[in-house]
């Protein structure tokens, strides 16, 4: 049974990307889920990723560092609260690791992965915010343009694999 993963849905607080990518679902999974495939896609550049470590399972510990042009370093600890390979992939900041509680957690992210005819997907990025104040902060840091220059960056490299 799939865990329950708060806040529960709610359109004034979730944020999406969806769309039909032409690769199979298990070649997006990989590179969501591989540490050496991740840094080559989830970035818009000029950023980049590194100081990738994935512990990809239910209660499982995620963290990327992101490196800005200026400098910038955000950390980004989470922790997977479900795992269903090749099909969904749900994280979140609220915890830093396994299960220690994050000072102020922001999202939960949720990535699923659907069979379409002809090795196609549907592929839909959610995240998923704690507030509305939260949703609308990310938003205005560019929520549509970076996540989808992201998976515009993903598509690309999934094509090549």
């Amino acid at each position: 049974m799939p865990l329950d993963t708060a806040p529960a849905a709610s359109e004034d607080r979730d944020l999406f990307i969806e769309r039909v990518i032409d690769v199979p679902r298990e070649t997006l999974y990989q590179c969501w889920t591989s540490p050496e495939l991740l840094p080559q896609w989830f970035c818009p550049k000029p950023w980049y990723v590194s100081d990738v470590r994935q512990d990809v399972r239910t209660g499982g510990n995620s963290y990327l560092v992101m490196n800005g042009p200026n400098g910038e370093r955000v950390p980004q600890p989470g922790v997977y609260l479900e795992v269903v390979p090749n099909a969904k992939l749900v994280f979140t900041d609220a915890f830093t690791e396994t299960w220690k509680p994050s000072a102020k957690p922001f999202m939960v992210g949720i990535v699923t992965f659907e069979d379409l005819p002809g090795g196609k997907t549907r592929y839909r990025a959610t995240a998923r915010h704690w507030t509305v104040e939260d949703r609308d902060t990310h938003e205005k840091m560019g929520f549509h343009e970076g996540w989808g220059i992201a998976t515009d960056q993903l598509e690309a490299l999934a094509k090549t694999l």
